[in-house]
């Protein structure tokens, strides 16, 4: 056969089902995750540390926050923190792959790049899980951590679900990026958005320009609806409009960067 009608045969192929979307390759991908024992203990343990440091302090069992506490306040952003951290260091993976020569070999499959992105992304949310759950079990044993039983489920589904905001953020970055700046560069973001989002400093605290800012930084509406359920009053929908803007950007930006990436020869 020729190259000629190779190329002809895979641009006639036609296209499998959910763009080639399957339950195996999420396994696989998974196990493959699961090996990296750095990353892991990197997105699952440091937010633990940074609840046992700042989520302890006695006064804050104390002090209320809607129906909870403020230690239960706290391990939620730790929670959120290790959640993005989890799903974007899951996701800029792809710039190993890339290194590798994957994106390429994945130019002679039938996977369209919709449906390698969606892998890519619950892949990542597996090891967010992973990371929430290691904060809120924390926060149950050292018995600090206060609000009714039904929020620690709430919140947590809250955050484990909104985290699929970064895991496309750490794709869009990890085709972006060479793979030896990329968690570099997710790690500065990160922080950025972190405390640009109010995440590990309140918004009351910064000036009117610097909280109307703040409301268009990507983890702005995530930070607040995770939170919500716990500190209740009134909800806001440019919260969830922030959230799924930048959802729609970095999927797009991921898309487009794969696409880049598998036409190269």
């Amino acid at each position: 056969m020729s190259a000629t009608e190779a190329v002809i045969d895979i641009a006639d192929r036609e296209e499998p089902p959910l763009g080639g979307f399957k339950p195996a390759i999420v396994r696989l991908e998974v196990r493959r995750l699961l090996r990296n024992r750095r990353t892991l203990l990197f997105t699952v343990l440091f937010p633990v540390f940074f609840f046992l440091i700042f989520g302890l302090n006695s006064s804050y069992a104390k002090n209320r926050v809607g129906p909870g506490n403020v230690s239960a306040f706290i391990m939620i952003s730790m929670a959120l923190y290790g959640a993005v951290l989890a799903t974007s260091s899951g996701g800029a993976m792809v710039a190993v792959e890339r290194l590798a020569g994957w994106s390429r070999q994945l130019r002679i499959t039938p996977l369209q790049p919709a449906a390698y992105i969606a892998i890519k992304m619950v892949t990542s949310l597996i090891l967010g899980l992973a990371a929430v759950l290691a904060v809120y079990v924390v926060g149950l044993l050292t018995h600090k951590a206060s609000m009714p039983a039904y929020l620690w489920v709430v919140t947590a589904a809250a955050l484990w679900i909104g985290s699929l905001l970064f895991a496309a953020f750490g794709l869009f970055v990890g085709y972006l990026l060479p793979s030896e700046n990329v968690m570099q560069v997710i790690g500065f973001a990160l922080m950025l958005f972190s405390f640009g989002g109010g995440l590990f400093i309140p918004l009351s605290q910064f000036s009117h320009l610097l909280r109307e800012m703040a409301t268009y930084t990507p983890l702005y509406g995530l930070n607040e609806l995770v939170h919500y359920p716990l500190v209740q009053g009134t909800f806001n929908w440019t919260w969830a409009a922030n959230l799924v803007a930048w959802l729609v950007i970095f999927t797009a930006g991921a898309i487009w960067r794969f696409r880049k990436d598998t036409a190269r020869t």
